[in-house]
């Protein structure tokens, strides 16, 4: 399979699924036992549709079709209920992560939160609070769509229980994220189970899982290799993320770079700016850490420090590393699993280090 393939492939899957969660929206009012007297509701479902078909790469679908293909080429049962969980349990993380970074814009529209911070400019605990449930709609709303999906009943408890599983790690993911900002200096391991917690088991390994359960197969039984292929996958993601924070193209990327070194985050490339620098040079990026007004100039300073250090160049071989171990992880399913769909899993992490956005 060429990278052309597998990218016209994603880009399939992407289109199916994106008139599929149209339709859901469609419906899903006309399911919920809201008063009829309540404009609330239905508004919270608005901005969570606007928010949910605002794009994205749609990458956990197309994993998650991907794995059912690692068992067969066949029509796997339960997969368009999988990928609206997914994905509404993503969107349950973009407003919540909005709120908590105080984002205005997200998808190039407005954040959840800065949508009901304007409808309610005089009343910012409602625009808040507003926020928080529509947040935890989203979410009752990802589980309740597999309790509700058209499958024998064992393959809807399992599914259930994997989404379920995936969304307390999240939450505690977003947990020790926060801690993370609160030490001095974090180590790489700590940056590593951020990442894990955080992003890659559901937006990797719970795909791999219920497409997997959706085939017949039984992810269990391979639950060690599943979770190290998705490990190292979700660094190389947060990694590549992080880089593109500073070192990326603005104009590409549809935002301001250095965003991280204003939240006073201590991702990948701020630890490894802080590693490589000098004393002097360390005093510089300390000052712009935190600092929500640092000018462009000084993130512009902080870029070229680490430039000069050659921060990039490591940054991009940690990442090019990790993403060979992950594609050696998944060469060895060639044992017991289809060759097609293995090799989309081989070049899927060499994918995450090269893209631009």
């Amino acid at each position: 399979m060429t990278q052309q393939m597998m990218l016209e492939r994603a880009a399939g899957y992407a289109r199916r699924f994106d008139t599929l969660f149209e339709e859901y929206f469609d419906q899903v009012g006309a399911r919920l036992d809201a008063p009829s007297f309540s404009r609330f509701a239905p508004d919270c479902l608005r901005l969570l549709r606007e928010l949910s078909l605002r794009g994205g790469k749609r990458m956990r679908v197309v994993v998650l079709h991907e794995a059912a293909r690692l068992v067969t080429d066949e029509p796997a049962e339960g997969l368009d209920a999988a990928a609206l969980s997914i994905e509404l349990l993503q969107t349950h993380g973009l407003v919540h992560d909005d709120l908590i970074d105080d984002s205005p814009v997200r998808r190039g529209g407005p954040s959840t939160y800065y949508a009901y911070r304007e409808r309610f400019p005089d009343h910012p605990q409602t625009a808040l609070g507003l926020t928080v449930l529509a947040g935890d709609l989203a979410l009752a709303l990802s589980q309740r769509v597999l309790l509700e999906a058209p499958v024998p009943v064992a393959l809807r408890q399992a599914m259930v229980e994997v989404q379920t599983r995936t969304a307390a790690d999240t939450f505690l993911g977003q947990i020790i994220d926060l801690e993370r900002d609160f030490a001095a200096a974090p180590d790489e391991e700590v940056l590593h189970s951020v990442a894990d917690y955080k992003s890659s088991r559901y937006s990797v390994l719970a795909p791999l899982q219920l497409g997997l359960l959706a085939a017949g197969e039984e992810p269990a039984r391979f639950e060690r290799e599943l979770r190290a292929y998705a490990r190292l996958v979700g660094i190389c993601g947060q990694m590549r993320d992080d880089y593109l924070d500073l070192f990326g193209d603005a104009a590409t990327l549809g935002k301001p770079i250095g965003t991280d070194l204003r939240d006073g985050r201590h991702s990948y490339a701020v630890h490894a700016l802080l590693a490589a620098a000098d004393d002097t040079e360390r005093r510089v990026l300390r000052a712009a850490l935190g600092d929500p007004d640092c000018p462009p100039q000084t993130i512009a300073a902080v870029r070229e420090i680490g430039e000069r250090r050659g921060v990039p160049a490591r940054m991009q071989a940690a990442m090019n590393r990790r993403a060979d171990e992950a594609s050696a992880v998944a060469a060895g399913w060639r044992s017991h699993w289809r060759e097609e769909a293995v090799t989309f899993f081989e070049r899927l992490p060499r994918w995450s280090v090269e893209r631009a956005r």
